[in-house]
């Protein structure tokens, strides 16, 4: 008996929706959320996929996160913007800004969009994609609850902080480059814990900082930084700049998603730049892809393949589209429970 179930993309983004929507969202913005959970799941990263969807709705119940809001830009000028999230989806406001900012590139050569007063908005990478569906390359950053030490302090202070990168390529995959500026990311220990799996030793210490295996251990103690003070000091500066820098709130002060004791205090920050500000399009892929060609062809370390940042992830996309998404059972029960609750049929 398998521990997953095997479901069509466009099937289980329909079913995601139609929940979204049961609970009381507007058709095009529980699209979007749909689109950017499975988009995760595609790419296997499943810790910030479908998995997540009932921790969001939890959080609305709790009346910690809003459902629908407006999410008005509340600072504006050609090459930067503020927009406030209203406590809502992190995915609908990182949609708003990276279209914004993209939008403000076009004219202005370059933009940065902040956005306070959000929630978890997903894979950055996605963001990051869209970007390069425009053309532009961008950079994604994002602050998170406490879940590493400050450099050679004890107490977990600054988050697992993402960071992501997208680089328009022609013939060949773009870069995407989606980061934790920890080992791992949280989201796969939250999953681990979910599925009852263990972690591998080098991801976490427990609270008396001893190296676990156990996820929900690690949760109450602190996450690896990659590269020891440069991830440390990486995670503060980026909540510097997405936590501080948009009015948000204070390092240390994003809620984790599963605490239910107020708003998240979460905030984001999007870069785009327009390439044909530097050279035309067509040559800047070009040149990328003859960087990626020359990295292709170097031979490999180990005897294995030479990947580029976000290629393994593109060919799982490709893969699970036509094949399907391994969800696992656990996962597909609390999807199920949530539609019931809701009077949908199950999937």
């Amino acid at each position: 008996m398998t521990d997953h179930v095997v479901v069509k993309a466009d099937a289980l983004r329909s079913f995601v929706q139609k929940i979204l929507q049961a609970a009381g969202m507007r058709g095009e913005p529980a699209a979007v959320v749909a689109e950017t959970l499975i988009y995760a799941d595609l790419r296997g990263v499943g810790s910030h996929g479908v998995a997540r969807l009932s921790s969001y709705l939890d959080r609305i119940r709790a009346n910690v996160m809003e459902l629908d809001p407006e999410m008005p830009v509340v600072s504006d000028s050609p090459a930067s913007a503020l927009i406030d999230a209203g406590n809502g989806f992190g995915q609908l406001a990182g949609v708003r800004a990276i279209d914004l900012a993209i939008e403000k590139a076009r004219a202005s050569g370059s933009a940065v969009v902040g956005v306070r007063n959000s929630n978890h908005f997903g894979v950055a990478a996605y963001f990051a994609e869209r970007a390069i569906s425009a053309d532009m390359v961008s950079i994604v950053l994002t602050n998170s609850s406490p879940a590493m030490t400050p450099y050679n302090t004890r107490i977990p202070l600054v988050g697992t902080n993402p960071i992501a990168f997208g680089v328009p390529a022609g013939r060949e995959l773009p870069i995407i480059l989606d980061m934790s500026t920890s080992v791992v990311a949280r989201g796969k220990i939250r999953l681990a814990s979910l599925t009852g799996q263990k972690i591998p030793f080098g991801w976490a210490v427990d609270e008396n900082g001893l190296p676990t295996e156990d996820p929900h251990a690690a949760l109450k103690g602190s996450l690896a930084p990659i590269g020891g003070v440069k991830g440390a000091g990486l995670s503060l500066i980026i909540d510097l700049l997405t936590g501080v820098l948009t009015g948000t709130g204070l390092t240390g002060e994003v809620k984790n998603i599963t605490d239910i004791s107020g708003p998240s205090k979460t905030g984001h920050l999007f870069v785009a730049i327009d390439v044909t500000r530097f050279m035309p399009i067509d040559q800047f892929k070009a040149r990328v892809d003859s960087v990626i060609g020359g990295i292709k062809a170097m031979p490999s370390a180990d005897g294995g393949d030479v990947f580029l940042p976000g290629e393994i992830e593109a060919h799982s996309q490709l893969l699970r589209e036509r094949e399907g998404i391994k969800v696992p059972n656990d996962i597909l029960k609390t999807l199920e429970q949530l539609a019931v609750t809701l009077d949908l049929d199950p999937l």
